[in-house]
């Protein structure tokens, strides 16, 4: 167990990828854009508790899991994220319009965290996001940086109930796992089944 991380720390690299179209069989992903400036990121699991009582006792218990519900903060969010997956207009003078009208796209998204042994690289599969808190103060004495956060959603996406994977520096795909949406291939051996 050497090779395995006792710790994480740190954030960086997020990468989101636009889900351009979805059914029962495909997602398919748009061109990525890079979402610089990562701050934080807390993630709470979705999902009920349910037990099942027989014979005056808990019986069986089981977790659903209906992914993960949290916080993206972010230095800055992009235009290019504002428009690409928040759906606002940039108009012919370069003013970005925010309308009733907009449509979130849904989009998987890629992030990495540090350990005291390796990197480990991870990917929401489809997430939603709401418009950004806002928030500004004046300067005082010191200039202290304002930052935007991210309601974000996880879930499952619809094809193969895929809601999250990761991958330890070292592996195969980590070093292109920002190029595309890292998809993995699971087989009986790698199951151990």
């Amino acid at each position: 167990m050497a090779n395995e991380n006792k710790v994480k720390f740190g954030l960086r690299n997020v990468h989101i990828f636009p889900i351009e179209d979805e059914n029962d069989t495909k997602i398919t992903y748009g061109k990525v854009i890079k979402l610089p400036g990562a701050v934080n990121l807390s993630l709470s699991i979705e999902g009920d508790e349910n037990t099942f009582y027989a014979d005056d006792i808990p019986y069986y218990s089981t977790f659903s899991n209906n992914g993960y519900s949290g916080d993206l903060e972010i230095a800055k969010i992009t235009d290019e994220f504002i428009v690409g997956i928040l759906g606002q207009q940039k108009d012919d003078n370069g003013a970005i319009i925010e309308s009733i009208n907009d449509k979130i796209k849904p989009f998987a998204m890629a992030f990495e965290f540090q350990g005291d042994v390796k990197a480990t690289r991870n990917i929401l599969y489809k997430v939603t996001a709401s418009r950004p808190s806002a928030e500004h103060s004046t300067i005082g004495e010191t200039k202290e940086p304002q930052t935007d956060t991210l309601s974000i959603k996880a879930i499952a996406r619809s094809n193969d109930g895929r809601i999250k994977a990761k991958l330890y520096e070292g592996q195969t795909g980590y070093d292109t796992f920002y190029d595309n949406v890292y998809e993995g291939k699971i087989t009986s051996e790698s199951t151990g089944q």
